[in-house]
């Protein structure tokens, strides 16, 4: 029994939820996110609640009924309050700016980077304190996006340069030491 996929889902107000199997489409607003799920298991619609049920008790619906709550949970949670992910650059001169669906990074490079961002994903941008913050309904885009940004330059351990997740802690090293 998976402890996880036991666990109803609860619907917030004006969130809709359509099952047609295997697609399972979730609305609230303006936004709207569908994901093919695993033929193994179903989902159980009510008036206030989601329940995702494996079809038959074998190993492959045991395997893929926690994973596909959670990620009919992410559905939920995203259209009704959205996900975000904090960014934080660490560097001389680094600067980032916002236009549009463009994110302007200056990271010690010879030239300006510019990432696109995919559809869905916003983006703001504090100069102060060189933070990015990007905002999104779909969590693996969003989570894919930011690994993206932060993948042009990594934190490295010796002067803490770099573009980390909030939070992320960078264990220093030590650099050279001077011989005798």
């Amino acid at each position: 029994m998976s402890r996880i996929g036991k666990m109803p889902i609860a619907l917030p107000k004006g969130v809709k939820v359509e099952w047609q199997a295997p697609l399972l489409t979730v609305a609230a607003g303006q936004t709207v996110l569908s994901r093919r799920l695993h033929p193994a298991v179903k989902v159980d619609v009510s008036a206030d609640a989601l329940r995702v049920l494996p079809v038959v008790e074998d190993e492959a619906s045991r395997a893929m009924w926690g994973l596909s709550r959670t990620l009919v949970n992410n559905m939920v949670v995203g259209v009704s309050t959205g996900f975000t992910k904090v960014l934080e650059m660490t560097g001389v001169g680094w600067r980032a700016e916002a236009e549009g669906q463009t994110l302007k990074l200056t990271l010690g490079f010879s030239h300006p980077v510019n990432f696109s961002l995919p559809q869905g994903i916003s983006v703001q941008v504090d100069p102060k304190t060189n933070r990015i913050t990007l905002k999104g309904a779909d969590r693996e885009i969003l989570g894919e996006t930011a690994a993206k940004i932060r993948a042009l330059r990594k934190p490295e351990p010796y002067k803490g340069k770099g573009i980390r997740y909030e939070g992320e802690r960078i264990i220093r090293k030590v650099g050279k030491a001077g011989g005798k």
